[in-house]
């Protein structure tokens, strides 16, 4: 979930090289010393889904592809694996920008938008050169399943998820290649067309990354998916859709700084309005709360939504702690201010911030103050009816743990697909950023552990996200039709009821 984020910037001389050169093993080696000790100090959930055996195990795997030099972004491609392994959907390890631009450069882009459906990767645009829906079997010669799981390590979920990379699949697959196979003058790609076997081969050409990004702002899927990959204009909204049904979706968790903003304000006006109404209309029944699209965002505005649904009085989490007060290796924290003197100040104030939050030092972590994670109490005017929570792979962070509380707390049904955000808990809260010396390289995690306040339930895996009681997936004739599966298949399920 989105809290204040404190982004550092430290200027360190550059180790200059080209994009094409190789780099000196002696200098990646030392920026992976970096990488590794800062997580080793400063990431609370570096063995939250993996033991020290397995964590010790990828690095003495990292250190060995780097006896000899190697270019820029094979060293990336290494660190993501190790980004990726952790299972934390915070973790963002990233190129430095002039390197990514100019790599990124010319017409060497897959030029079609594509999306998961039914396990198969199809074409997710109209065109004249590959039909849509089409099932891409092969591209270059690469089988398909073995380019997706080449590609799962550009973007990372909770625990052991694997459903959340779809997101990262369907809107970023053509930049994923590129970093993965290199940029392609021509793509050779193997498919047959929808509800055929024969496979077919045609040799496509590659496109700028403007084109990329105009062909997928136009993709097939846009009037079903647009809110899991931009920020929703219409962030919330309420209505009845029969005598006894009403319809909550809230897309995201963006949805002002803190409770005191403006933004905030409006929005628990809103929820008020919402179900004074349903506790005034005793027909309404049944509440569909539809979070499929929520990405996360920042506090109260899950916890506030929550009290709403809830009957018992419940806390954000049952513990929460940080494996630093003072910030480590600071030297390669990543400022936002630059002044030597503002960057002290910054510091200093980040550092007593957490001092207040989390004081109590036990077995090497420190754990957060009660007064920032109390007891609260439901909404009187809480909806007691039965509530329907659709839920999605893009469900993250702030989302997530909302979705959790209303799986784990409530008598709702579950349905749609497992979310990339943990059940049990997550890395959250407070991002930091670092900045390796030699490579520019930056990486990213979330500092806070937290265990939500969540039961154990016989259908919940550790390592996993929400598991709905009703898996429904999209069908392949519901995305050539754009048909909504889960909100069809919960329409009918209430009617059955």
């Amino acid at each position: 979930m989105f809290k204040s984020k404190i982004v550092l910037i430290f200027f360190l001389p550059l180790f200059v090289l080209s994009q094409n050169k190789k780099w000196p093993a002696e200098k990646l080696k030392q920026d992976l010393v970096i990488f590794k000790e800062v997580r080793e100090k400063a990431n609370s959930g570096l063995y939250k889904y993996r033991t020290k055996q397995q964590i010790d195990s990828i690095y003495s795997w990292a250190f060995s592809q780097i006896n000899q030099p190697k270019e820029l972004i094979e060293f990336y491609k290494i660190v993501l694996q190790i980004t990726d392994f952790e299972g934390s959907l915070h973790n963002d390890t990233t190129l430095p920008d002039d390197f990514e631009k100019k790599y990124s450069s010319g017409n060497v882009f897959f030029p079609f938008p594509v999306k998961l459906i039914e396990n198969k990767l199809v074409v997710n645009f109209e065109n004249s050169e590959i039909p849509l829906g089409s099932e891409i079997h092969s591209i270059n010669a690469i089988k398909s399943l073995k380019i997706l799981n080449s590609l799962y390590k550009y973007y990372t979920t909770d625990g052991y998820n694997i459903t959340g990379k779809s997101i990262g699949i369907g809107s970023s697959f053509a930049k994923y290649f590129q970093m993965e196979y290199g940029p392609q003058k021509n793509f050779i790609v193997e498919y047959s067309l929808p509800n055929q076997t024969k496979k077919i081969k045609k040799t496509i050409s590659a496109v700028s990354n403007e084109k990329r990004k105009e062909n997928f702002k136009n993709r097939h899927s846009l009037p079903i998916d647009s809110l899991q990959y931009n920020r929703a204009k219409d962030k919330y909204s309420f209505k009845i859709i029969s005598g006894n049904t009403a319809l909550l979706s809230v897309h995201t968790f963006v949805i002002g700084r803190n409770a005191k903003h403006k933004e905030h304000l409006a929005y628990k006006k809103f929820l008020d309005s919402c179900f004074q109404y349903l506790s005034q209309n005793n027909q309404i029944k049944n509440l569909i709360v539809d979070v499929r699209n929520n990405g996360g965002g920042t506090d109260p505005n899950d916890i506030v939504t929550y009290s709403y649904l809830t009957q018992k009085p419940f806390r954000e989490n049952t513990s929460a702690y940080v494996t630093f007060q003072e910030i480590p290796f600071s030297e390669h924290f990543v400022y936002e201010e630059t002044e030597p003197q503002k960057k002290q100040e910054e510091k200093k104030d980040f550092e007593d911030e957490l001092k207040e939050e989390f004081p109590k030092l036990e077995n090497g972590s420190y754990f957060q103050d009660e007064k920032f994670n109390q007891l609260l109490q439901p909404t009187p005017n809480n909806f007691k009816g039965q509530i329907y929570l659709l839920i999605s792979p893009r469900i993250a962070s702030a989302g997530s743990l909302f979705a959790s509380l209303v799986a784990g707390n409530t008598k709702a049904i579950v349905i749609g697909e497992e979310t990339m955000g943990g059940y049990f808990g997550h890395n959250g809260h407070t991002p930091i950023e670092y900045e390796l010396p030699n490579t520019k390289i930056k990486t990213q995690f979330s500092i806070v552990n937290l265990e939500q306040d969540v039961p154990k339930k016989s259908n919940q895996i550790f390592g996993r996200g929400v598991i709905p009681d009703y898996e429904v997936k999209q069908t392949f004739e519901d995305f050539l039709q754009n048909r909504d599966t889960q909100l069809e298949y919960t329409l009918k399920l209430i009617e059955q009821k």
